[in-house]
């Protein structure tokens, strides 16, 4: 069985939390979905988010819960096929109620797009270059040469 991954975001409206991940293209698991927590998406079979309230959140820890929209300990990069689509994300991200932090990088082989959700939690879309992300920036830059 391949590895999954699951990232538990505190979130402080459950409702709006899943109406702004799925407004960037993620879909909501209703079997792994309840009143405290909802199971996002990310990739079938292997990538997922849990928005969780905070409520609920506070009990898988003895230490307080952060503030995300003061305070940053975690940013999720997640790489998409185009520059085109990261844009679209975004956009859709910012019209359910995110906000775009910082301006885009663009390293040439890397694009990237900071988006924080309600509750500030940080979201990285990016598209690497397949030449980058197979065998590293620097073959890039000498395909470039």
């Amino acid at each position: 069985m391949a590895a999954m991954m699951f990232v538990n975001l505190p979130v402080t409206d459950l409702e709006r939390a899943k109406a702004f991940y799925t407004a960037v293209g993620f879909t909501i698991n209703p079997l792994f979905t309840d009143h405290n927590a909802a199971c996002v998406v990310v990739d079938e079979d292997h990538n997922y988010f849990m928005i969780v309230t905070r409520e609920f959140f506070s009990t898988f820890s003895d230490r307080p819960v952060g503030e995300p929209s003061k305070t940053v300990s975690a940013s999720t990069s997640i790489m998409l096929d185009s520059r085109e689509i990261v844009d679209k994300t975004i956009a859709a991200g910012t019209a359910a109620g995110g906000v775009e932090e910082r301006p885009a990088a663009d390293y040439g082989f890397m694009y990237q797009r900071q988006l924080a959700d309600p509750d500030g939690n940080i979201l990285e879309f990016g598209w690497m270059d397949p030449v980058a992300a197979q065998q590293g920036p620097e073959a890039y830059m000498n395909q470039q040469a």
